[in-house]
């Protein structure tokens, strides 16, 4: 027990060091995290003697971020994208598999090897993806809804071809068996869905009446059914996975969600560390020119099916681009397949070497792309035509147009809506949460559900003819982004929107901003001109008490259907 205490003290206190490091020249945490498990890995320090405890943290990691994820998805948004994250998967699977198949006998693999090379190749890593979209906040936005899609149909095919794998070494996968497996997936899905529809409603109280027993509560469910699946012969990411949606109904969620965020991250650093770790090769040189190889398939090959793929289906480039580039490096699963063929005697420690160093470069180059999408987007659109159909436009324009629009419903948007209703013009609200839409739904409330950054999006509910927007959200690159399209497309539009500090309001202003809310000073700037024109009577103090509790009070109601 000291020793693995002492082991994660000094892992802890390297990736502080590394982290600061790589904050200092800005660049991204997780390769941070890696770099500190090469360290402290066999090839460098050798500080981690029990890599099985530290494998177990990030599982941890990975079964709490899936379930904030699983409590964020809505049935909606997961039937709208389904159908493209399917065949996303399918597609990139079987392409990738097949040119990993051809490229590896070119290099003089036999047949068995060169499968699993293909098919070691074709899996993006949902932990990766997750993370870097969680940190970015977009996970809820278009192209992140189809990435976490058909990232999950990724782990379905995967865990299919676990059990293929493992059943070879068992004397094969009868009828009987793959019968009895499905049966098991159903029994306990349908359980699981009974108790989210006719027990856990019945808990609210319970649950939610303390913040501790929900903090544990969570925790429970989510790394039981992650257990039970495993157990079951499945993945534990999908019963992590599920754990989120059936909770994500519950009017806890959101606050499980919060409290489980700085556990998850702790885990998940814990996971990238531990997968640093493992780059302990042999011969890494005579490897290397191959991982190269193979890592240009899986950054510019993966990227260029999807992109197709979504082309064809009418997605815009720029959905395309990014969902393209999220599926562009080797998912950890990969190791777990490779070393579990290794095992069974059907492939050397070479092949396995070789796809852990092409996991590596792909994990770090893909984190660099990700992280910075938008500039690549920027460089590379004028050649994603190829990947564009030409009646894209077409097919999306509508007649209809609203003078005005409010983007980001949350954080004070009703009380937008109800100056919209008293002016008489026609409006809309555009915002990429699932649960809002849900809400503007019911209410029958004109919307939009998709990315204000994508000019497709805003030529399609035609913004240049509109008189007033307000951006009731407070990102700085948003608000920029949309200041610059309208002072090309629509130079009169009034433009309200919020921000952070005085210096992104002066920079918002400075773009031609109408005017700029900041939600720290507003109630200052309130309470300073009411003293100007009243005084120091408490009688008017009391007035305006009364009135502004009555307002707080008729806004909670209004919002808390949100």
């Amino acid at each position: 027990m000291n020793s693995v205490f002492t082991e994660l003290s000094i892992v802890i206190v390297f990736s502080v060091f590394v982290s600061m490091f790589l904050r200092f020249i800005r660049q991204p945490m997780i390769i941070g995290h890696i770099i500190t498990g090469i360290l402290v890995g066999p090839i460098a320090f050798h500080v981690i003697k029990s890599p099985e405890t530290f494998e177990v943290f990030g599982q941890f990691g990975i079964a709490l971020l899936l379930l904030i994820v699983g409590i964020g998805l809505n049935p909606r948004v997961i039937q709208e994208v389904g159908k493209i994250a399917a065949l996303i998967a399918f597609s990139k699977v079987t392409l990738t598999t097949g040119f990993g198949f051809a490229i590896s006998r070119l290099f003089g693999y036999d047949q068995v090897a060169s499968l699993y090379i293909g098919i070691g190749l074709s899996f993006s890593s949902t932990i990766i993806i997750l993370k870097l979209l969680t940190d970015k906040k977009e996970q809820n936005r278009l192209y992140g809804k189809i990435s976490v899609g058909f990232l999950l149909v990724e782990d379905l095919i995967a865990t299919l071809v676990l059990i293929g794998v493992a059943a070879t070494g068992s004397g094969g996968l009868s009828l009987n068996d793959i019968t009895q497996l499905i049966l098991k997936a159903a029994l306990i899905i349908g359980g699981v869905m009974l108790v989210r529809g006719a027990l856990l409603p019945r808990l609210n109280n319970i649950i939610a009446g303390s913040q501790e027993f929900l903090f544990i509560f969570a925790i429970g469910w989510s790394l039981g059914l992650a257990t039970l699946f495993d157990k079951l012969g499945f993945s534990l990411e999908i019963g992590a996975l599920l754990a989120g949606i059936t909770l994500a109904s519950q009017p806890y969620a959101q606050e499980i969600a919060s409290r489980l965020k700085p556990l998850r991250d702790f885990f998940i650093v814990l996971f990238f560390i531990s997968l640093g770790s493992h780059l302990g090769v042999d011969h890494i040189e005579s490897i290397l020119p191959k991982a190269l190889v193979f890592s240009s398939l899986v950054l510019v090959g993966n990227p260029i099916i999807v992109m197709t793929v979504m082309g064809l289906s009418g997605y815009t480039k720029k959905s395309s681009f990014k969902v393209g580039i999220a599926g562009a490096q080797v998912s950890e699963f990969s190791f777990i397949l490779l070393l579990l063929a290794n095992q069974l005697g059907q492939i050397s420690t070479e092949i396995v070497s070789l796809v852990t160093i092409t996991a590596l470069i792909t994990i770090a180059v893909s984190t660099y792309v990700i992280n910075y999408s938008d500039k690549l987007y920027s460089l590379f659109e004028r050649y994603l035509h190829l990947f564009e159909r030409q009646n894209l436009r077409a097919e999306h324009e509508r007649s209809q147009h609203f003078d005005l629009v409010l983007i980001g419903y949350q954080k004070g948007g009703h009380e937008f809506l109800k100056v919209f209703q008293r002016l008489h013009h026609s409006y809309t609200v555009i915002d990429y949460d699932p649960t809002v839409i849900d809400t503007l739904e019911r209410n029958h409330i004109n919307y939009m559900y998709g990315d204000v950054t994508d000019p497709e999006l805003l030529n399609e509910i035609d913004l240049e003819r509109a008189k007033l927007i307000v951006s009731n959200l407070s990102d700085l690159p948003t608000n920029q982004f949309l200041l610059r399209w309208m002072e090309t497309h629509n130079p009169h539009v009034v433009f309200i929107c919020s921000a952070d500090t005085i210096e992104h309001a002066a920079e918002l202003y400075s773009l031609g901003a109408a005017y700029v809310m900041l939600p720290h000073y507003i109630g200052s700037e309130k309470i300073g001109a009411f003293i100007k024109k009243n005084g120091l009577k408490k009688s008017e103090f009391k007035k305006y008490r009364e009135r502004h509790l009555a307002y707080l009070q008729s806004h909670y109601s209004a919002s808390s259907e949100v």
